[in-house]
């Protein structure tokens, strides 16, 4: 037996452990490590697992040379062939992580995660049989024994290895990708993970599903948003309802004018929003706006805005949204509740316009003229409400929300001032109301946004009736239109004052020319 202490002993030890190219072999695998901590922090978990792995090796190293010290060496070489088996899989696996976590994403080469487990596990058995060779077992007969298991774990490991085949095709093929949105049967959501086994998707409801490989080989599944050349965008319906008496030709073109003209997160440009009419239904005829969704993890909320807009779009219109018909026998009570209603309705105009600077001139009963002629006009958050340059003999009393008025010149909007009706009520577009000019500004609703229109055909009865007004009026629209010009050109107001008595001429010429009380 040698001691210990013996030098031969030591040498021994040390010839044992050190076998050929084990310098290399850590020096190669400590600047793998190193660099692989530094440059793919994804890959740390498996790293330190296999330095763990390696030390484990070294100490096998270590007491395989003991045994073989003191006299053990059947069960110190197989102990040794072991910690060299692990050292080359460790040394394999380190490799496979700067191949394929490093080397290829710098050559921007993306390929799928199991071609990188395949790609490993068959240096694995390479090097497996390898060693085996090296002891000197017989490869052949290992091969014809292996055979035969592997038919019978094929036989009953059907499914599995099912998944597993369907996993590679599906990530080679590239029919399926992470972060793809798929709809399986009656799941809706993203692909998150694609394993050996089975496929992982989150649905919008904060659930994770878990579709087994094989069932997306056997059977159809439908991806998103997905065309080829495309950007990511997934059309959607939203459905709605009118009345037979509204034209549809007047229902398409309202609503998608409103689309058209409104910046709504989430729905693309191209291809734009359309409405058409799909069906005559039992009382209402049938419409749906298609759109394209860009954030296809919003199609509920999406949908939401989509018919907010139409909603509102109808609502300016004067097209009410079709309700189930019902014929109903009213008595006078029903007349006399109508006209409650209505004088409350009244009342609050009234109370509206007694705060508007450009009816103040008028007397009551003028006031409540106007008061009949007003139209409830909504508007939803992006609508352009007027737009530069249009042509409308109207104007707008904001109620409620605020609206941004905006400059076009040269393809670019510029904001000149924001209404806001918190401190009251605000108007604007009287000078296509009194004069019939097109509009000088766009117009925006920055919120939700209550109006009152009126129309020249309310007005005009009032200037007819008696035509001093229009002085009173053109006063008020002179001064608001050199504040307009004030802001637009960033000037001093007194560098202006003496334009508004010509302003207050011009306009008075252009409303007597508009109404016809001329001479």
């Amino acid at each position: 037996m040698i001691s210990a202490a013996d030098p031969s002993f030591l040498q021994t030890l040390l010839e044992h452990v050190l076998h050929p190219g084990f310098g290399y072999l850590i020096a190669a695998i400590a600047v793998a490590a190193l660099f692989l901590l530094r440059k793919v922090p994804s890959a740390r978990g498996s790293l330190w697992n296999m330095l763990v792995l390696f030390a484990a090796s070294v100490g096998a190293l270590v007491l395989s040379a003991l045994l073989h010290a003191l006299g053990f060496k059947g069960g110190a070489s197989s102990l040794r062939e072991l910690a060299v088996l692990v050292e080359g899989l460790v040394a394999i696996r380190l490799a496979g992580l700067l191949l394929f976590r490093w080397l290829l994403p710098m050559l921007r080469l993306a390929p799928p995660s199991i071609l990188e487990d395949m790609a490993v596990i068959a240096a694995y058995v390479m090097w497996g049989m390898t060693r085996l060779h090296f002891v000197g077992l017989d490869l052949s007969s290992i091969v014809a024994t292996s055979a035969v298991i592997t038919a019978v774990l094929a036989f009953s490991m059907q499914d599995t290895l099912g998944n597993i085949l369907g996993g590679i095709a599906l990530q080679l093929d590239d029919s399926l990708k992470i972060g793809d949105w798929i709809k399986v049967d009656d799941v809706n959501g993203r692909v998150v993970d694609i394993g050996w086994r089975s496929t992982s998707v989150e649905t919008r409801n904060w659930e994770t599903v878990i579709i087994p490989n094989s069932q997306l080989m056997r059977s159809k599944f439908t991806v998103l948003g997905r065309r080829q050349d495309q950007p990511e965008q997934w059309r959607r319906w939203v459905w709605f309802n009118v009345a037979y008496t509204v034209p549809p030709a007047r229902v398409i073109e309202v609503v998608q004018e409103a689309l058209h003209r409104s910046d709504i997160l989430g729905v693309a440009k191209t291809p734009a929003p359309n409405c058409v009419m799909m069906d005559f239904a039992e009382s209402t005829a049938r419409y749906a706006v298609r759109y394209w969704l860009t954030d296809l993890a919003n199609d509920d909320p999406t949908d939401s805005a989509v018919r907010l807009h139409v909603f509102t779009a109808l609502q300016r219109a004067g097209i009410a949204p079709a309700i189930p018909e019902r014929y109903l026998h009213l008595e006078k009570e029903g007349t006399k509740h109508l006209a409650m209603r209505h004088s409350r309705e009244i009342e609050q105009r009234l109370a509206v316009l007694h705060q508007v600077e450009l009816f103040r001139s008028l007397t009551e009963d003028e006031l409540r003229l106007v008061a009949e002629g007003l139209r409830y006009t909504p508007f939803a958050p992006g609508d352009v409400m007027t737009q530069q340059g249009a042509v409308a003999h109207w104007l707008y009393i904001l109620t409620e929300g605020k609206a941004e008025i905006m400059l076009e010149a040269q393809g670019a909007r510029q904001s000149l001032n924001v209404l806001d009706a918190e401190n009251g009520p605000n108007f604007f577009g009287e000078m296509g109301l009194v004069t019939g000019e097109p509009r000088s500004a766009t117009v925006i609703a920055r919120s939700n946004v209550e109006c009152y229109r009126l129309d020249k055909s309310s007005f005009e009865s009032i200037i007819q009736s008696r035509p001093v007004i229009v002085e009173e009026i053109s006063r008020v629209i002179a001064g608001r239109r050199a504040a307009m010009d004030r802001a637009r050109l960033a000037l001093d107001a007194q560098v202006h004052s003496p334009h508004v008595a010509q302003r207050e001429s011009e306009v008075l010429r252009k409303i007597r020319r508009f109404f016809g009380l001329e001479n």
